[in-house]
């Protein structure tokens, strides 16, 4: 390690008095770990108060919950779920007072061989929604969506949602798909709207999530349908009207604990108050992003907030990177590992600027957090963090091992924006 680096070092852990540090009783394993109470009931600040959820919806492809939470926030109630991955699943469950049998833990496919035994609990929804992954929306890519074998999960959510036919539903999915918007039309009519007496009208848009107040770029391709002869516009110009200013990265980070290096490899099962606790008592500052993501309520437990392990090399390459720079720097042109294919790799590393929102947070944090290096310590977003800037409540847990944590977060739409989504159809129901 290099003279300069460890007086960065230095300097950065005296920064981190013992005041400042994670003032936590570590908790138990993150498995074992339980809400003190389930988060899907939390208002926005400024919002009216929840009540009691009055409309139904079946989530596909649920992962660890951020669109069926933002439902649930903005009165909605999951009665069925689906998600092909069991510790996923096993975060939304966890967090949720459901029963088993409102869980299918499997491919969709197999769901819909069995449609027949699951159709009368789907009878009463009032919405479908989900976010089939599809590997097919390459502007090069001549293949018909329906067609290409990357993209059976988007055709087994059209044959499910042509068999249930709720009132509403809402496909989500990467900005991609709207270079294929006539394509998808001519699929939905083709699975919807043949020989149907209740048709559907359905309409798409690109949201950018940091319209919402969630403090990050992130935009979603969104298609929403109805049988109810409601246009689909108005649905929209509802959803529009739930815009408010973004929060900034600065706010959604302060007030969390301040975490050192972590410079032990394999070290995962050791938490300390230098690098994270799975599970901690912890006593919040309650500001305004606070509120945005927790409503009123007063939490004492902070989870899931825990650093990941560095090298020193890459220790030095955050602690030299100033806010907003990325491989290209000159500060890092000397230690740079990939100086031959920059061109490639100017985003291998990027500190983000506090003033401003966050890049789109990814599972691939789940690798590591290079292109996520904090912007105030030698080190990347924690999982806590990553679900901040997501707009998870700071008491939804996530369950498995800290890579899964990052890959759930990463999967997730982000809660405030799916929160925006469900109010505007709301209106309608």
């Amino acid at each position: 390690m290099s003279i300069n680096m460890k007086e960065a070092m230095n300097t950065e852990q005296k920064n981190i008095t013992q005041n400042d540090r994670l003032k936590c009783t570590k908790g138990e394993a993150s498995p074992s770990l339980q809400p003190s109470q389930p988060s899907f009931a939390t208002p926005s600040a400024g919002d009216t108060p929840a009540t009691p959820p009055k409309f139904t919806f079946i989530d596909l492809f649920a992962g660890a919950g951020g669109l069926s939470l933002g439902l649930e926030q903005a009165g909605f109630t999951p009665i069925f779920v689906n998600e092909i991955v069991p510790q996923f699943n096993e975060t939304y469950r966890k967090n949720r007072n459901l029963s088993d049998d409102q869980y299918f833990i499997g491919d969709i496919k197999e769901l819909n061989e069995k449609i027949d035994e699951y159709l009368p609990r789907f009878q009463n929804a009032d919405l479908l929604c989900g976010g089939p992954p599809c590997q097919g929306f390459s502007m090069a890519n001549r293949q018909r969506i329906i067609d290409d074998p990357r993209n059976q999960l988007y055709k087994e959510y059209l044959k499910l949602l042509s068999v249930v036919r709720p009132k509403f539903f809402i496909m989500e999915n990467v900005r991609g798909m709207s270079n294929k918007w006539d394509e998808i039309k001519e699929n939905f009519e083709t699975y919807l709207n043949k020989n149907k007496n209740e048709k559907y009208q359905f309409s798409s848009h690109l949201l950018y999530a940091e319209e919402f107040g969630v403090p990050q770029h992130r935009e979603r391709f969104i298609v929403i349908g109805n049988r109810l002869g409601i246009s689909p516009e108005k649905v929209f110009e509802e959803i529009f009207k739930n815009k408010r200013k973004s929060f900034v990265l600065k706010e959604a980070l302060e007030g969390l604990p301040k975490l050192g290096v972590k410079k032990t490899k394999g070290s995962n099962t050791i938490e300390d108050s230098n690098t994270g606790y799975s599970e901690c008592s912890f006593k919040y500052i309650e500001n305004d992003f606070f509120h945005f993501i927790n409503g009123n309520r007063k939490l004492s437990k902070l989870y899931n907030h825990k650093n990941r392990y560095n090298n020193s090399r890459d220790i030095e390459i955050y602690t030299r990177l100033p806010q907003g720079a990325n491989s290209l720097h000159e500060s890092i042109a000397d230690i740079m590992p990939y100086k031959s294919r920059n061109d490639i790799f100017k985003d291998k590393y990027f500190k983000l600027e506090e003033n401003k929102i966050c890049k789109t947070i990814t599972s691939h944090m789940k690798f590591d957090c290079n292109m996520y290096i904090h912007p105030w310590y030698s080190r990347g977003l924690t999982p806590r963090e990553a679900a901040r800037i997501q707009t998870f409540p700071d008491d939804y847990i996530f369950y498995g091992s800290q890579n899964s944590w990052y890959a759930q977060i990463g999967n997730a739409v982000p809660v405030k924006l799916a929160y925006a989504i469900g109010k505007g159809i709301a209106k309608f129901l």
